[in-house]
């Protein structure tokens, strides 16, 4: 079975935390892969990935823990893998494609409203001034809930393109903000919550969806399914 590499964005300004972060989690998707090699690595630490692809060999897999396609994980990951000394490593669909995960998202989301008796969500999402296809899957995600829930409301809203989570408007207090972010860094301690209380969000914000118990083993059963990046185009459309 060839090894495989979970990588993350991880947080520039300050690396090792994140980096840690990481690696524990891939130790608890390698717990559903036993004899697997699982490793991680981020892209804010300079040297991570070569010295993985240097212990583990040719052949591997890349998982880029990452919530959208498009250009990082179609160009800028698999060049940044030949770099590294894994020219026939091969990258598999971004976390946040995996129609899994959605599906993990409505039963968060259902729990979260049953609790708060609330028919109305935030998406709290990163997106992208320069392409929509981080954005196109965050509207899929909101569009899902909203059709399989039933919801009254249920919008994205983003950090770095309109609509902005700082201008949103008319959400009541029984609203729900589920950030679309695979791990804790500083946009959903710092950016989200910040953007919220300039916009007057009075909901409550969930954890991000990547820290849900459920992810590892998602993680893992996505890998088992070796399913390669699409070489061209998301498959989420706004």
């Amino acid at each position: 079975m060839p090894p495989v590499l979970i990588i993350s964005h991880g947080q520039p300004s300050d690396p090792q935390p994140a980096a840690e972060a990481l690696a524990v989690f891939a130790a608890q998707v390698a717990h559903h892969l036993p004899g697997r090699q699982v490793a991680s690595a981020t892209l804010a630490e300079p040297d991570s990935m070569a010295e993985a692809i240097a212990r583990m060999g040719p052949g591997g897999l890349a998982f880029p823990l990452f919530m959208a396609g498009g250009w990082f994980t179609r160009i800028h990951l698999p060049a940044k893998l030949r770099a590294a000394g894994g020219p026939d490593w091969q990258v598999l669909e971004p976390f946040g494609c995996n129609p899994a995960l959605h599906d993990l998202a409505v039963q968060v989301v259902t729990q979260a409203l049953a609790r708060e008796a609330a028919t109305q969500v935030l998406i709290a999402a990163h997106g992208s001034f320069k392409t929509s296809v981080p954005s196109d899957i965050a509207f899929h995600l909101a569009a899902k809930l909203k059709a399989v829930l039933s919801l009254n409301r249920c919008e994205a809203a983003f950090i770095d393109q309109s609509p902005q989570l700082s201008q949103v408007q008319g959400f009541d207090a029984q609203a729900i903000c589920l950030p679309f972010f695979a791990a804790m860094g500083s946009h959903v301690t710092q950016d989200i919550p910040a953007a919220l209380a300039t916009a007057g969000f009075k909901g409550r914000i969930l954890p991000p969806l990547g820290l849900h118990p459920d992810v590892p083993a998602l993680v893992a059963q996505a890998i088992i399914a070796n399913q390669p990046v699409c070489a061209v185009e998301c498959r989420y459309k706004a």
